[in-house]
């Protein structure tokens, strides 16, 4: 399951990108590709058990 605060975004407003980028919608920052595995229940990690920023969040 997906963080549904996770988004991938080509643009920051100011600039564009190659490649998308993930974005974190609690803390409104890109964050790396390791916090977006934690984000896409990746590797026996789980964004509502694993993410400090989405257990603030809900």
């Amino acid at each position: 399951m997906t963080c549904p605060h996770l988004s991938y975004r080509t643009t920051d407003g100011d600039r564009e990108f190659e490649t998308e980028r993930a974005y974190c919608g609690v803390i409104e920052e890109f964050v790396s590709p390791m916090r977006a595995d934690v984000c896409n229940d990746r590797h026996e990690l789980a964004h509502d058990r694993d993410c400090e920023h989405y257990r603030t969040a809900e």
